[in-house]
């Protein structure tokens, strides 16, 4: 045992003059020591200082061991500076080429910013509403890096349309070679161990993959195990994100392409094919188990490095809202696109060689879910977001 004791000159020169490195419990106890052993015999104080001091040391380790954790849970939950995206035209902010990409065409960027910006939609994207719940501004894409210096401190986006984990018919990187671009920044110091360890990753598959194995004659019976092969690869690419030093990725789940207006246009956009949404599920399946056993791995005890955005249920909440957020009554017709072309022959975006429309717009773009064949309307992510709201709420800190 150790016997403090503790003189009244000294007693007071520790009371006024209080040392920060000494915990205040420790001070306290000290000083009540002092006071109650003023009334007792010497055996009595002994006795009664041995005893409380026992107590007081135990109490003082609990209290400075909750206090460690306490400073640790606090710094390890440090404020996103910085989204990094991966993925497709879901998520991509104008990675694509001009000469190639429809969303660098009108009507493109209709309702924001009112002119083509790269965007699959008439106004903002999934990452745009992302990186506005992080606080953050939507960061630069990949091809405008160095035009755009100013926004890398947001991070960058790596996302390229019509691509997928697996190289598909679009003249793009697919999700490794992305993944290679970022590594690549990392290894030449454009983004600090820093800047890596306070981000999040979003990561997005909306299905280019599946349109691909179909486009190139894959039969029915072999979809099921290439959609084992797809989640697994995309398994694969978020642990390879997270072992660059990101802290959070979020991955999308995939959304219902049975209700996407492409599917959707031989019954007039008025019903969901099952049979596709069957195959979704199959593929949100394995994701789901994917993620758990990379979380179970994880040393990090106190945070799961991997997260789902559930774009599947979002999609079908959005579907079925019944108001805006301005009060007006939301997607009528949920399935129909905004911008179609007039015929199965064109597209949205599609001109002749005169220039002439091949397509029509709706006379609101706020009131449709969907944009063109397979995109939603800013209006139609924004119900997402809504949607994915409590998800969303985790990434503030990482």
């Amino acid at each position: 045992g150790v016997y403090i004791h503790a003189s009244y000159h000294n007693h007071e020169r520790f009371t006024k003059h209080k040392t920060p490195n000494i915990h205040p419990y420790l001070i306290k106890s000290i000083s009540l020591i002092y006071k109650v052993k003023i009334m007792m015999s010497s055996p009595q104080k002994l006795s009664f200082t041995f005893l409380f001091l026992c107590s007081t040391l135990l109490t003082l380790r609990v209290a400075v061991t909750a206090e460690i954790r306490h400073r640790r849970h606090h710094h390890s939950h440090e404020a996103v500076k910085k989204l990094f995206v991966f993925g497709d035209s879901y998520v991509d902010t104008g990675n694509n080429r001009k000469s190639l990409g429809s969303s660098w065409k009108d009507p493109y960027g209709i309702t924001f910013p009112g002119k083509p910006t790269g965007r699959f939609s008439d106004g903002r994207v999934f990452t745009d509403f992302l990186a506005r719940s992080l606080g953050l501004k939507s960061p630069v894409a990949y091809r405008w890096r160095r035009y755009i210096p100013k926004k890398l401190k947001y991070g960058m986006n790596f996302a390229f349309g019509g691509t997928g984990v697996f190289d598909t018919p679009a003249p793009y990187p697919n999700m490794t070679t992305q993944i290679d671009f970022f590594q690549q920044l990392v290894h030449e110091n454009l983004f600090s161990a820093y800047d890596v360890k306070t981000s999040v990753a979003l990561v997005s598959l909306a299905g280019n993959d599946y349109a691909a194995y179909l486009a190139r004659g894959g039969s029915v019976q072999g979809f099921q195990t290439f959609i084992t092969q797809v989640v697994n690869q995309l398994v694969l690419d978020i642990q390879r994100i997270h072992s660059l030093g990101v802290r959070k990725t979020v991955v999308t789940a995939l959304e219902p392409l049975g209700c996407l207006p492409r599917s959707t246009v031989t019954n007039w956009f008025q019903q969901c094919n099952s049979t596709f949404n069957q195959a979704v599920s199959f593929h949100n399946l394995l994701l789901q188990q994917g993620v758990s056993k990379l979380n179970s791995q994880t040393h990090d005890h106190q945070r799961s490095p991997f997260m789902i955005l559930d774009l599947y249920n979002a999609f079908l909440s959005a579907f079925k809202q019944k108001w805006t957020h301005s009060g007006s009554t939301a997607f009528n017709n949920p399935l129909k696109p905004c911008c179609m072309g007039v015929n199965q022959n064109y597209s949205c975006g599609n001109v002749d060689a005169m220039g002439n429309k091949l397509y029509t717009v709706c006379q609101d773009p706020q009131s449709a879910f969907f944009w063109d064949s397979v995109h939603p309307t800013q209006a139609g992510w924004h119900a997402v977001s809504l949607a994915l709201e409590p998800s969303l709420q985790e990434l503030h800190s990482t």
